[in-house]
């Protein structure tokens, strides 16, 4: 599984650690409260929330330089769309490890 890294916002900040710093803060506060309401919406079996909620994460997967997982998150999200859970697992193995990344920033 690929890792998630900090070029992508490196890229964005141009070498200016202010920008970085701040990025890197919108991260840390966003996702976890977004991966709250995923699994609050998973409960509820709401497959509209959980698309919302995919969506608004994908994002994230994206800053932080996962293609490959923006790609699981994307099509995770048209099963959604589609009332199926059909890659659930992979979406959730690449939250655990944006989790686990965003705690050693």
């Amino acid at each position: 599984m690929e890792k998630p890294n900090l070029i992508y916002i490196n890229q964005l900040a141009r070498g200016d650690n202010s920008i970085k710093n701040e990025l890197i803060n919108i991260i840390k506060t966003e996702f976890p409260e977004e991966k709250k309401y995923y699994f609050e919406s998973l409960q509820q079996n709401n497959f509209k929330k959980i698309a919302e909620n995919v969506h608004r994460l994908k994002h994230k997967i994206s800053i932080l330089g996962l293609s490959n997982s923006y790609k699981i998150a994307k099509e995770f999200e048209h099963n959604l769309r589609e009332q199926s859970l059909e890659r659930k697992q992979d979406f959730e193995k690449i939250l655990i490890a944006i989790t686990h990344y965003i705690e050693t920033l």
